[in-house]
Formats: C-alpha cells, structure tokens, sequence
C-alpha cells in the first residue's frame, strides 16, 4: 500500500480537547480511527483514548497482514469499545459514563470500508467531487433525511453514542473500490458544523492533504469564533504519486507480523496531570489488560 496521510487536531473554545485520531498498518492493510469524546459526561478523552486502543488492539491481533472479515472486524471492535468503556467506569464506581463518537475505516485490497457511531464523519472525495459522507446519528440528520423541518432542532443531540447504557447503534457500510486520488477525510463534528460539505470536497479536491487539511482546519476555527468546538481532522490519499514526499507512507518496508502504528497507549488528560508516573502506568496496563482479556473471549 502507498498512501498520503495528514492530520491535526485543534483545540477551540472549550476547555479541553476530548478529541483523540490515529492509524495503525500492516504491509497489506490500514485502519484510521477518529473518536470524539462527548462533553456533559465525565472522562470523554478516557472514553476515545479506549475505543483507539482497543481497535489497534483487535487490529494487530486480526491484521495477519490482512483482515479475513473486515464487517465482522469492525463492528466487533466497535463493540469491545463500547464494553471497556462501560467496564472502566463500573470499576471506577461512576454514576455516569464516559461516553464519544467514532469513525473507523479499513483499507486494503485496493477496498475500503468503514463503521461509525454517532456524529463524526467519513468523506470521500474522488475526481473533485463528493462520492460519499457518513449520515449522523442525530436527530437533526434523521429529520433532514425524512424531508422535516429541523429548525427547533439541537443539532447536538444524538440518539446514539459508545459508552451509554444503551447498547450502540452503528453503521456499517459495504466494500468500495478505491481509484487512485480518492481523497477520504474523517472528522469531528467541530469541522462539519461550520464548514459545509461542498466545501470541504472542494478544498480537499484543489490542493494537496499538507495544505488542504490546516486551511480546512483554520476555516472551522475563525468560523466557529471563542465557542468553536474542537476540530480534528485524519486525512488521506490513495495510491499518492512519489512527488508527495512530505505526506506520504509506503507499507513496502513492514514485515509480515509487524505492524506500524500512531496510535499510543498514553492517556494524554490534562484530568489526570495530577497523577504520579506509576498511577498512570498501572491505570495504561489495566487498560490493556482488559482489551487483552476481550479479545481472547471473542477470538
């Protein structure tokens, strides 16, 4: 696989970014993974730093180098996140839960597919227009769909999430075929509440991602003013030509039974700064441990 990545997450006007990005790849196949941890509940960073983990986790063990099922692969490490989360705060004694949205996608064999929950999106861009965007699971979107008015509507509220009590609606979308130059941007509702989707496809389609990505990014912020939310952003092209040095990753070079990954297992809260070394590392290890444990049950 060759491919360009570029991405960024920036801070607005809230008072931690709860935002969490990353990817992870084999020779032959890449997992990008966006959560967005939901404020009004407590610990949204621990929320999407789990549901990170806990893909990479599920993702080195099935990527041998490819995933045999990649549907069965995502919709169950959706799941196990769901399940650690609830998990960490029932061993914390929480009376709420953590709780974010997510979009994660799987390329190869010149395919793509992805899953997501909740409000972040997936785009897909391809010869300058927009191929594809992921429909929210919120209450705004489900009325915009059904041709309804949604001008009483929070755009905010959505009816689905991983870490409610309820068990996590998600969709799961089919395989697509990737060409050459097919553009694919996740990111959080920071981005898409203030840039509009042709927007978006038309900055994405007219410069390269090094560009492309931090103007989009910057749009968001200046529009969003001193309230904006949080805007992340995971950005990539497929098959990039050699010309993009500065963006580009080849899997040539990783052998078969290694994999490569951004993705830490740090918990980088500014609500847990106050923690020793040794409590956040027993707190990583429980934490692995558990998605270890997980994994084993559903192999």
């Amino acid at each position: 696989m060759k491919f360009s990545i570029y991405q960024i997450s920036r801070q607005g006007g809230r008072p931690r970014n709860e935002d969490r990005i990353g990817y992870a790849y084999t020779r032959e196949s890449g997992l990008f993974v966006l959560a967005d941890g939901m404020g009004g509940h407590p610990e949204g960073a621990m929320a999407a730093q789990i549901s990170l983990q806990t893909f990479t986790a599920y993702f080195q063990k099935a990527a041998t180098p490819v995933l045999e099922d990649v549907p069965k692969f995502l919709s169950s490490a959706l799941m196990a996140a769901h399940q650690q989360i609830i998990r960490y705060a029932t061993e914390k004694g929480m009376l709420d839960t953590p709780r974010t949205t997510l979009v994660a996608t799987v390329m190869e064999r010149n395919c793509i597919q992805w899953v997501h929950c909740g409000d972040s999106r997936l785009y897909i861009v391809r010869d300058g227009q927009l191929l594809t965007r992921t429909r929210d699971h919120s209450y705004m979107e489900q009325q915009t769909h059904l041709g309804k008015s949604t001008e009483h509507i929070n755009r905010n509220i959505l009816f689905t999430c991983l870490g409610s009590p309820a068990k996590p609606i998600f969709d799961l979308s089919a395989s697509l075929q990737l060409q050459q130059g097919d553009r694919v941007l996740l990111c959080s509702d920071g981005l898409w509440c203030t840039v509009k989707d042709e927007e978006i496809a038309s900055e994405l389609a007219k410069r390269p991602l090094d560009q492309a990505v931090p103007e989009l990014v910057e749009m968001a912020l200046r529009r969003g003013g001193p309230r904006c939310d949080n805007v992340t952003v995971l950005a990539m092209e497929w098959e990039t030509p050699n010309d993009f040095e500065n963006t580009w990753v080849s899997s040539e070079n990783v052998e078969n039974g290694f994999f490569s990954s951004t993705i830490q297992s740090g918990i980088p809260d500014p609500a847990i700064e106050d923690m020793d070394d040794a409590a956040i590392e027993r707190s990583i290890a429980e934490i692995n441990e558990a998605i270890r444990r997980t994994a084993e049950r559903n192999s």
